[in-house]
């Protein structure tokens, strides 16, 4: 995480809202805030640092990086290839992967392909988000709800139990105008005109997304239980992807498994492509997952895209 934090207190400077009405709606207190010289790629060159020292193996070992991110450093070269070079990952092949929050699950599920087809040995997946950069500091309905960070894992081959299960994942193109940043690619590139209307910041219609994210989430939550042929009451912990505090209870209410679905929106709010990295990390330093526990991940982003997955903890 940067070193920068944002309370709801310091928002209260900066735009018409108030500490009491940001919580009470979004269960968010602070975020972290890059600094202005500190990339994407810097964060998350940190974040797997600390994931390849984790698992102890070497830069040099990495077969493939996967950087899961809608905030690049820019449109190319990809951001993955910033982080090779930051790490030292010189060996291995790297590629960004688009699919907004729901990022981190979509490239863990690629590199779980590519290690099941013999392709690759040692993979690190990151999502990583300067969210800061692409928020109208104006708009109270969004720029609330956002902070940056980075978070990252290595896959490998083996180990003992079922690791990274099957995954149940969808898009929904047609919904893609709920969310988005409509501005500065192809469809409307960068001008005058695109700038000065703000169409180079996040643009979103917050309770429609508010009510496909609750439907979708749970929904492949149900399928990925039933795919890998386990039931709710078999999972240790559930952790859904960490864009508000209300989506996180609706869904904890139509599973009926409130007493373990894994938060941390309060200290960090909507980390993006990070979010579900960052909170499986703190969830197993603070013994929420412990070896052999099965853990269900749930994302949803923009696109709309949306998935889970079933693993079973093996550290």
């Amino acid at each position: 995480m940067p070193e920068k934090v944002l309370t709801n207190k310091d928002l209260e400077s900066i735009v018409d809202t108030t500490d009491e009405w940001i919580y009470s709606r979004t269960g968010m207190r602070e975020r972290h805030i890059a600094a202005d010289g500190q990339a994407t790629s810097d964060l998350g060159a940190e974040a797997a640092k600390r994931a390849i020292e984790d698992a102890g193996i070497s830069a040099e070992e990495l077969d493939l990086v996967v950087v899961a991110t809608l905030s690049p450093d820019m449109f190319f070269p990809s951001t993955a290839c910033f982080v090779q070079e930051k790490i030292g990952a010189k060996n291995a092949f790297c590629f960004d992967l688009g699919a907004a929050c729901s990022g981190f699950l979509y490239a863990m599920d690629n590199a779980r392909a590519q290690i099941a087809s013999g392709a690759v040995r040692n993979a690190l997946v990151i999502g990583a988000e300067k969210m800061s950069t692409f928020l109208d500091w104006e708009d109270r309905s969004t720029c609330i709800l956002f902070g940056d960070g980075a978070g990252a894992a290595v896959l490998q081959a083996g180990g003992e139990g079922r690791g990274v299960m099957d995954s149940v994942m969808g898009s929904d193109g047609s919904l893609a105008g709920l969310l988005s940043t409509p501005g500065g690619g192809s469809r409307n590139p960068i001008s005058h005109e695109m700038i000065d209307q703000k169409q180079h910041y996040l643009q979103m219609q917050g309770r429609e997304v508010f009510k496909h994210a609750v439907t979708r989430m749970t929904e492949a939550v149900v399928q990925a239980l039933d795919k890998n042929g386990v039931s709710a009451a078999d999972i240790k912990c559930f952790i859904p992807h960490q864009a508000n505090v209300r989506i996180i209870d609706a869904i904890s209410k139509r599973l009926k498994v409130a007493d373990r679905m894994y938060t941390n929106v309060e200290k960090y709010a909507n980390t993006s492509s990070a979010a579900l990295a960052i909170a499986l990390d703190e969830a197993v330093k603070d013994g929420s997952i412990t070896k052999g526990d099965l853990v269900v991940l749930t994302v949803f982003g923009g696109g709309f895209t949306w998935g889970a997955n079933v693993l079973e903890w093996g550290k």
